[in-house]
């Protein structure tokens, strides 16, 4: 059976970006999408159609067919204020390369990552970890097999199901796979609903 839209497709993968290994799935835990619902990147899918069990891939995607080029207008002054629960600070964490799900000014869920942080203010980075970066992906193809209705539906994983928590009509998956969902194109890895607009992010999701 071949790679086509509304397949259950498993793959297993290695992510090379400068020279290091960013993210991988093994052979004995791939990655599982269905294909041609937008939950991976568009060309990570269209370089995977037409394939089957057993073949290999390699391919390399620009920042432009990836996560984008970095926009410096997403890096975001926030106020110390907007971290705090129950009146007291979340100082665990403001930690310099720790990723917070914030609520943006839509209610919409995004992921920012903790750049700086200054005595009133906490800069945060609103770009995917993976903007401006070249993606090198190699890997298997593992197994491909129809999906049910009730994956077409509901998602392999429930992911198409309404989901109030995230804001994003449900469509948190992957990288993702943790029940977060955030900007852009998941990592293997989908839509989640927000888009990075500065000045947009209006305080911490509790987590």
């Amino acid at each position: 059976m071949k790679v086509a839209k509304d397949k259950v497709v498993a793959v297993s993968y290695e992510l090379n970006v400068e020279g290091k290994i960013a993210d991988k799935a093994g052979s004995e835990k791939p990655l599982e999408y269905i294909h041609g619902n937008g939950m991976l990147l568009p060309k990570f899918e269209s370089e995977l159609e037409g394939k089957e069990p057993g073949d290999s891939f390699a391919f390399t995607l620009t920042p432009e067919e990836g996560y984008g080029i970095y926009n410096p207008g997403y890096l975001i002054d926030i106020p110390k204020s907007s971290f705090m629960a129950d009146g007291v600070l979340r100082e665990d964490l403001l930690v310099i390369g720790n990723i917070i799900p914030m609520l943006n000014a839509s209610g919409q869920v995004i992921q920012g990552t903790v750049r700086e942080v200054g005595s009133d203010t906490v800069k945060m980075d609103f770009n995917h970890p993976m903007a401006g970066k070249t993606l090198n992906f190699s890997g298997k193809v593992e197994s491909v097999r129809d999906a049910t209705e009730k994956e077409l539906k509901e998602g392999l994983h429930g992911e198409y199901l309404p989901n109030e928590e995230c804001g994003c009509g449900g469509n948190c998956h992957g990288g993702c796979e943790n029940g977060e969902c955030g900007e852009g194109k998941c990592d293997g890895e989908g839509k989640c609903g927000g888009s990075h607009k500065k000045g947009g992010c209006c305080h911490h999701k509790e987590q």
